[in-house]
C-alpha cells in the first residue's frame, strides 16, 4: 500500500563542477540542511509529508532552493534552525514562512 502525501518538500543537493561559473545548493550545505529539515519534521510528528532531495531546481544563486508541492511555494533556506523551525511549521499545516520565501 502506498502512504498518501498531504505535502512534498524537495531540497535542491545539486552539486555543480566547481569551474562552472553558477553556483549550487551543496557547496551551501544543502544536504545537511535537507536532513535537518526532515528530521524537525519527524520530531514534530509530521507524519504526512515527505522531504526529499531533489536535482536542481535552478535557482541555486538564491540560495538553498526548496519547493513546497502542491502548494507551489519555494524557500531559499538558510543553514540555520530558526528557518528549518519555520518552514517545519508551514509543513505542519501553518501560514507559510513568508520570511523565507523567493522573491519576497
Amino acid at each position: 500500500m502506498t502512504k498518501e502525501f498531504r505535502l512534498h518538500a524537495f531540497v535542491c543537493t545539486n552539486q555543480r563542477d566547481p569551474n562552472k561559473p553558477r553556483e549550487c545548493c551543496a557547496a551551501k550545505n544543502s544536504l545537511d540542511v535537507m536532513t535537518r529539515l526532515k528530521r524537525a519534521a519527524r520530531a514534530a510528528g509530521i507524519d504526512d509529508v515527505r522531504v526529499n532531495k531533489a536535482g536542481c531546481l535552478d535557482r541555486c544563486e538564491q540560495g538553498v532552493s526548496c519547493v513546497i508541492y502542491p502548494d507551489g511555494i519555494w524557500y531559499t533556506i538558510p543553514d540555520d534552525d530558526t528557518a528549518i523551525a519555520r518552514i517545519v511549521e508551514h509543513l505542519a499545516g501553518g501560514k507559510p514562512a513568508s520570511e523565507f520565501r523567493m522573491g519576497e
